[in-house]
């Protein structure tokens, strides 16, 4: 029901129908949805409205799941999304995300209850940079908007973060004379900060002295610019397992550490048995490093570098069965169905896009465990159903909350071959 009192470009009371897949409100107003940020389903509300966007102003009758939030930033900061939603209402619009998902692609598959991995915080953040009159903004970006919201804190950073914002407003001084818009990429690394930055491009002399001057006043572990050092006080390393893994500059990480263990956790439940396993898409080894004590792996993915800090690693662990660790760019050259017939599991952990190609060869091949990972429900659903029509049937999926307050959600399912009827694997909590 929607009882409009303003037109298009203007005010509009609005009835709040549901919770979309980017965290906003959705109501209908003049023959077309109107997606809300802040808004909760349920609630009726009064939005500025401009086409299919509105801007909350406020809200009149409020949901009974509506609670206070954390941040003081929250309704300017699109950080967060739902952040005022009560935890078994946003436990449940978590999981339904990937309920949708799955019921858009024509998959009914039974979907577990939402995992909270938060832990202690998010160990993994990127501080945008925005540079007017000879002035830096540093902070998240607003809601459907280019606009720097210029934070003083992230309650969701855990404390081994707590000098990151420091340090990224550090080195937007140093570089404002650069001007361009950059992307600060901080990890917490057992040594301490470790930053890569995007977007400035090429550097002065002077601008990457300035920065290594930023490292040694801010205690940064290493600094570099896309990827290519600019200062190294002591070398990084982040823990995997019981592992000291040494990561490339810029690679990928898990948002937060329980995110990478709970994760990790049904990976390896799944995989227990298999002797031979390939890991695809493997990064520097979150699950090669753990499924190598006690089965043969080979780890494929395109980052050289994060290869190379996985063969390092385990060449300083003994007893564990890495076969083989290889560069390889498996959007282009997929491993073949004939290839995937060594393995008795595969594992898959594509980024954002998913692994159509991948997916197609797993479908064809003989293989008869695949176990696949996704940060995208939409993309994961596809890569599913290419799995599913070819016989492999679904023996349990977990959808896993390390980005809180926000629509992203981890899924870990397990997919075995259907004329297995393998017995379904508990769900891990």
């Amino acid at each position: 029901m929607n009882t409009d009192t303003g037109g298009d470009m203007g005010e509009a009371r609005l009835f709040i129908e549901r919770i979309g897949h980017r965290g906003e409100g959705v109501a209908r107003h003049a023959g077309r949805l109107v997606f809300v940020p802040y808004a909760l389903a349920g609630e009726t509300v009064r939005a500025k409205v401009q086409g299919e966007q509105g801007r909350l102003i406020e809200v009149l009758e409020p949901s009974p799941q509506r609670i206070a939030a954390i941040c003081p930033h929250y309704g300017v900061c699109g950080g967060c999304a739902v952040q005022t939603l009560a935890p078994p209402a946003y436990a449940e619009w978590k999981r339904g995300l990937v309920v949708t998902a799955l019921r858009n692609a024509g998959l009914d598959l039974r979907v577990g209850d939402l995992v909270d991995a938060h832990g202690a915080g998010r160990r993994r953040v990127t501080f945008h940079a925005r540079f007017d009159r000879g002035r830096a903004r540093v902070g998240f970006m607003q809601a459907r908007a280019h606009e720097i919201v210029d934070i003083d804190a992230c309650p969701l950073l855990e404390a081994g973060l707590s000098g990151a914002l420091p340090a990224a407003r550090a080195i937007a001084a140093a570089l404002i004379a650069h001007g361009k818009p950059l992307d600060i990429v901080v990890s917490r690394a057992i040594e301490g900060l470790d930053i890569d930055l995007r977007g400035a491009g090429a550097l002065s002399a002077a601008e990457e002295a300035a920065l290594i001057d930023v490292a040694e006043r801010h205690d940064v572990a290493r600094l570099s610019n896309h990827g290519r050092l600019v200062a190294l006080r002591q070398k990084p390393h982040v823990a995997v397992g019981g592992l000291r893994v040494a990561p490339p500059p810029g690679a990928f990480l898990q948002a937060t550490q329980a995110g990478e263990e709970a994760i990790a956790r049904h990976v390896v439940a799944a995989a227990q048995g298999a002797k031979r396993i390939a890991d695809l898409f493997c990064g520097f080894g979150a699950f090669a490093l753990r499924l190598a004590a006690t089965a043969q792996i080979s780890a494929y993915d395109s980052d050289a570098g994060a290869i190379a800090a996985l063969n390092e690693a385990a060449r300083a662990s003994a007893g564990l069965r890495l076969a083989r660790a290889e560069a390889r760019d498996l959007f282009k050259r997929p491993l073949s169905a004939a290839e995937l017939a060594a393995f008795d599991a595969v594992v898959f952990d594509p980024p954002r896009a998913g692994a159509e190609a991948q997916a197609e060869e797993i479908a064809k091949s003989s293989t008869k465990l695949a176990i696949a990972v996704s940060c995208n429900a939409l993309t994961f659903a596809r890569d599913a159903k290419l799995l599913t029509a070819a016989g492999f049937e679904a023996q349990t999926l977990v959808p896993i909350d390390q980005f809180r307050f926000s629509p992203h959600v981890e899924i870990v399912a397990v997919f075995a071959r259907a004329p297995q009827q393998r017995k379904r694997r508990p769900l891990l909590r």
